[in-house]
Parts: structure tokens; sequence; C-alpha cells
């Protein structure tokens, strides 16, 4: 008997530009790259292409990179990914696409989800993909971004931001972030957390987490709130209140809420929020228990107070992200 053909594994093709990042061209291959099925297959294939025949890529350090594929490669892709550059020329000052620019993505099939990584957000907004749409990119460039592309409705404030077949992420390490969102709704936290993991990053950061917070380190001398989190984080199926949590740091309510906002970005019953809706989506991945006992296990106080903030968070109820899943 012919043993049945593997699944053929999703492509993600990666836009090397001139004038690319070496940082952020290599996040796909590190992210998607160490994605594996429970028997140790890969789940993407990872390749790399010019808008040129194949030949050396200039970036914005002190080398160049051989980029062995043309722009043929787009037509085979399920995934491209368009990777910050600092030489975008007219898709930076006017908007408008280069000619082998233009002529490289008119190759990438209708369906292909479209990624970009920080201003590499410029040449999906240049070839229209972003018009009506919310997108995000470096806050930096944010505002520039908006004039150049008045129809996009940006949003600087997100690491980043899932459209569904189009998705951007702000400047340098949001791209990490983007990507192991992409692994998580393909395949599941579990996975997404394995590669984050191997990694050695955040295993979740929220797409609406601020790019940019007053103090992403604490001052020296000064008192951290990470002790408390990791409390918390040990102890999220019960009740906890802010006060709980100032204790833990041996600070007032107000002093408390001030730092923990200042080193995470978000008030301390957001970010709680967000670790309880994390812990729903593990169990609603990895587990068969009914809805009442995820909610219990994760901190809900009610299955209705589940449902209410998966859905607001994810865009689906628990049933329906479980049955994704499972």
């Amino acid at each position: 008997m012919t043993p049945p053909r593997a699944a053929r594994t999703h492509r993600v093709t990666v836009l090397a530009l001139d004038g690319c990042l070496p940082f952020e061209l290599g996040i796909p291959q590190r992210i998607f790259g160490r994605a594996r099925s429970a028997q140790g297959e890969p789940l993407y294939t990872i390749t790399t292409c010019s808008v040129r025949p194949p030949g050396p890529v200039r970036t914005d350090a002190d080398f160049s990179v051989l980029v062995e594929n043309g722009p043929e490669e787009l037509a085979r892709a399920d995934t491209v990914v368009v990777p910050a550059s600092y030489e975008l020329g007219p898709v930076f000052t006017d908007g408008r696409l280069t000619d082998p620019l233009e002529s490289a993505l008119a190759r990438v099939r209708p369906g292909t989800r479209m990624v970009s990584i920080c201003t590499g957000g410029y040449v999906l907004a240049a070839a229209g993909l972003l018009d009506g749409r919310p997108a995000t990119t470096h806050w930096a460039s944010a505002e520039h971004f908006q004039q150049l592309f008045p129809s996009v409705r940006v949003d600087a404030d997100v690491l980043f931001i899932d459209d569904g077949d189009v998705l951007t992420s702000a400047g340098v390490a949001a791209g990490i972030d983007l990507c192991l969102h992409i692994v998580r709704r393909d395949h599941g936290s579990g996975i997404a957390n394995d590669v984050a993991r191997r990694t050695v990053v955040p295993p979740h950061r929220d797409g609406g987490q601020a790019q940019y917070v007053d103090r992403p380190v604490p001052e020296p001398q000064v008192a951290s709130t990470a002790a408390a989190r990791a409390w918390a984080l040990a102890r999220l199926q019960e009740p906890l209140q802010l006060r709980d949590l100032a204790e833990r740091q041996s600070m007032s309510v107000r002093t408390f809420t001030r730092r923990f906002r200042e080193e995470v970005g978000l008030s301390p019953g957001a970010w709680l929020t967000r670790q309880r809706v994390e812990r729903a989506r593990h169990l609603l991945e990895s587990t068969d228990l009914p809805i009442e006992a995820v909610a219990r296990d994760a901190g809900f106080a009610t299955a209705q107070s589940l449902r209410a903030h998966v859905q607001r968070s994810l865009g689906v109820s628990p049933t329906a992200y479980r049955r994704t899943f499972r």
C-alpha cells in the first residue's frame, strides 16, 4: 500500500531589497525556520529572493548578502514577507513602486498572505495593499507614512496589526512578535511558545501592546514590578487585587500603578486580563476542559466573562477557537 503523501509545508518567501537591515531580514528564517510539528517535521519552507536575478543585495551594514533566488520565487509563495529597507527610493519619497519592484510583486499569486516588518509597510502601501485598511510601522515613521498614504488607517501605538491576509509590524523586534503571532495563528500557542523558547524571547507580546513606553528599563536604584508580575502569573486563577500586587513590592497602590505602566506600557488590570486570556487560549488548545473550568483556571469569574474577553481579544468565541486548533 502506498503511504500517504506528506502535506506540503507552508512556503514563506522573504523579499530582500537593497538597503535591507540584516536583523529584520533574518527574522522570518529564525522564527518560521524553528517551527516544528509534534513529529519534529518543519512546518514552513523559507526562501529569500530579490527583485533582480540571483546575486548580491546591499544591506545597511558594511556587507552585502548573496541572494540565490530571483523574483520568480514570489510566484511560489504562500506568505511574502517584506522587511525594512533604508533604500526604498520613490517608494519612500513619492509612495510609488519602482518598475522592478512592481514587476516582482505582480508575480505574487492572489490570496497570498502579505507581511511587512517595520518600513517594509511602505512597499505594501505603495502597491495599494493597505488602502482602507489598518496598518502600522515604526513609530518614528508613522507620521510620514500617514501623510504619504492618507487612505491607510495608521496606528502608531501598536506592535503589529493582523488584518487577515495582510499583516504589518512596527520596528525591529516587533517583527519577531508578528512572526510568532503568525505561527500561533497557524499552529497554536504550543508550537509558538516552543519557537519562542528556542529563540530566547518572550512567547507572547500582544499586538496591541504599546510600541514605546517612557521607561522600558527601570532606572538604576529604582524598584521594579517584575517580582509582582511573576507572583501574579503563578496565581492567575485567584482573585487578585491591585493592592495585593502593590504589597508584593512594598509600594503604595498609586506608586505601583505608575511604575507598572512605565515598565510594561499597560495598567496592571489590562496586563492581568491579557495574561488570563493567554492562559485560557493555551487551555482551549491543549485540554478538553469545559469552558466553565477553563474560565476558573484562567482566573475569570464566570464563563460569560471568559467568552466576552476571548471574543474581544481573539475575535471568536472560546468554542470556535478550540475548534480551530483541536
